[in-house]
């Protein structure tokens, strides 16, 4: 295990900065996911990291040593990559063995190392045959096993199950979560897909345009998100949000929504304030169309059965998703209403940050 430490860490290519000034731990033993979407930084930053691109500034640390000026290969860290980098000509035992062989490890130490890592990921059976003798998850399992065989400080997996089907997806997530358990290791996980950095992370890493968003604990970001930005790409499906203003009334603040008067939590914020609420598809109600605070017409209905989704469009166009338990009796094109519950808000400020509420005595 290791212990990793960034420390407004950027990265240039020539004129274009992808790396804003990176300020980030990790402890020993922890799994820790980068999320966020395509072109935000998070796959750079994890080749940072390794050692496979330079910083341009900033220093990592890895137990307390500067390694800015030290190469991949002698940093103690192993990267998976998504394209699995196997050798073709090579058998499973060779592919395993080949960066023992190429270190000068002794035989006996090699063999060791190859069949305690292929007994973990059950690919004994697997080990004469060549990659192309092998399905998607069990190329994934190999490449896995070369960097278990390697012992490294760091685990380092980029976007490693965005080849494999959804249905294998779930099983080697389960797995991956099972492994790191076992191993006791510490992981640094790269992906796009909010649900795998959900299911795996200790905590997460919401990066966009090459700077941090928030750090925490996945049920942390999704309960308490610090911008509209967290909020929406945490959760699926994703938060709902509808723009709105503040209004006085008797005992505090309150908002329009469409015409009709919605309770808010407490929020230290001015009458007249323009301000977004944020609603999870799941925290909203849903009543007749003329008693709902938001009153949507039906585009699609996605019948999942042990539960419907529900995607409609407010009378300002706004779209908003609704799910509800169960097996619907509701068609496109139909009219519901949506009532809001003022615990179950989020609020965000014109600026997209969130403001806190304290919920009503």
């Amino acid at each position: 295990m290791s212990h990793l430490v960034l420390r407004t860490v950027t990265k240039e290519f020539g004129a274009v900065r992808v790396l804003h000034g990176i300020d980030l731990e990790v402890h020993d033993g922890e799994f820790v996911v980068f999320v966020g979407p395509s072109g935000c930084g998070k796959s750079t930053l994890l080749r940072v990291i390794a050692g496979l691109e330079r910083a341009s500034s900033g220093e990592i640390r890895l137990d307390d040593r500067l390694v800015n000026d030290v190469s991949a290969a002698d940093r103690g860290l192993a990267m998976v990559f998504q394209s699995y980098a196997l050798y073709p000509h090579m058998s499973v035992r060779q592919n395993l063995a080949f960066g023992l062989e190429n270190s000068r490890m002794k035989r006996a130490e090699i063999d060791g190392r190859v069949m305690e890592a292929a007994r973990m990921l059950l690919i004994e059976p697997l080990l004469h045959r060549k990659p192309r003798q092998l399905s998607g998850g069990q190329r994934q399992r190999v490449a896995i096993g070369r960097a278990i065989v390697r012992r490294p400080g760091i685990f380092l997996l980029d976007e490693p199950l965005s080849n494999l089907d959804a249905e294998l997806r779930v099983v080697m997530r389960a797995e991956l979560a099972a492994l790191h358990k076992r191993l006791s290791a510490t992981m640094i996980y790269v992906t796009h897909d909010q649900t795998e950095a959900m299911t795996l992370a200790d905590r997460i890493v919401v990066l966009r345009d090459g700077k941090i968003e928030q750090v925490g604990t996945p049920l942390d970001l999704y309960n308490n998100p610090a911008n509209r930005f967290v909020a929406g790409f945490i959760g699926s499906p994703r938060m709902n949000f509808i723009e709105a203003e503040t209004v006085a009334t008797g005992d505090g603040i309150a908002v329009e929504v469409n015409g009709r008067r919605q309770a808010l939590p407490r929020l230290d914020v001015a009458p007249g304030s323009p301000i977004v609420l944020g609603i999870r598809p799941h925290a909203a109600a849903l009543t007749d169309a003329d008693q709902g605070t938001i009153p949507l017409e039906l585009t699609l209905v996605e019948q999942l059965g042990a539960e419907t989704i529900l995607h409609g469009r407010t009378d300002r166009g706004d779209v908003f998703t609704v799910t509800a338990p169960g097996q619907s009796r509701f068609a496109m094109g139909e009219r519901i209403g949506v009532k809001l519950t003022p615990d179950h808000l989020h609020v965000f400020d014109a600026e997209g940050r969130a403001l806190r509420v304290t919920p009503r005595p």
